[in-house]
């Protein structure tokens, strides 16, 4: 019988391979200032520190490999295309590129992707893994200091929110890995899956704040988790 399949992965996924997770006691938003790095208001006042803050994570996402649990999903999906056991979309909140690199196919980056940047200007997006300064002209109407990351800012819109909302309503297993479960909208997927009728299964590091929504739950590292998980759903 096919079953649909929506997976939402968080920074616990990539933690494992050397990407900070964001809201923990460690997190990156304990070190900076997220309204000074992560906002339109602070890219406005200072751009030439905010490139520097998203350079610095290009160069840190260059030494990072994809680890088991990117591996595992990756596998997983092809298992569940040669095998035509229905929809499988993967839902990403990471704007690294990690799975991607373990193979998995077109994933959905609801919170866009450090390897782009986009001109305010134009809107031209274009991918790049070099850095980036207000210097740097737009390839496509040559304006400078109009190109900003392709990343989803505090009180910006996250993306292809209408496709993923479109899956969450067909799917019969709602998946949430290494998310901390207290940011909205992905927050409330597990929520729109239980509408749907969906099984619903939690796979992170310890119990958050939206744990009890969840049919199923299995808490570790994420290489040992997704991995085992994984394989039970191909058996």
């Amino acid at each position: 019988m096919a079953e649909n399949i929506v997976i939402l992965t968080g920074a616990g996924v990539s933690a494992e391979s050397g990407l900070g997770t964001f809201r923990d006691t460690h997190g990156v938003w304990a070190k900076f200032d997220p309204m000074k790095l992560a906002t339109p208001e602070g890219f406005a006042a200072d751009p030439d520190t905010v490139h520097a803050f998203y350079n610095a994570r290009r160069d840190g996402l260059a030494a990072a490999r994809p680890n088991a649990a990117h591996t595992a999903l990756a596998d997983l999906e092809a298992h569940w295309r040669e095998y035509a056991r229905g929809e499988f979309l993967l839902v990403t909140q990471n704007i690294d590129d990690l799975h991607e690199r373990a193979g998995s196919h077109a994933p959905v980056h609801m919170h866009g992707e450090l390897l782009k940047s986009r001109c305010n200007h134009c809107g031209h997006l274009f991918g790049h893994d070099d850095a980036l300064s207000v210097d740097r002209a737009c390839e496509a109407c040559a304006r400078t200091g109009s190109l900003r990351p392709h990343v989803v800012w505090f009180g910006e819109m996250p993306l292809d929110l209408d496709a993923i909302y479109d899956a969450l309503a067909r799917c019969d297993v709602f998946v949430a890995i290494g998310t901390s479960g207290t940011v909205y909208p992905a927050a409330g997927f597990v929520q729109e899956a239980r509408l749907a009728g969906a099984r619903t299964v939690e796979l992170t590091l310890e119990p958050g704040e939206i744990s009890p929504a969840f049919d199923e739950a299995h808490y570790g590292p994420a290489t040992e988790v997704v991995r085992d998980w994984a394989e039970r759903m191909k058996a």
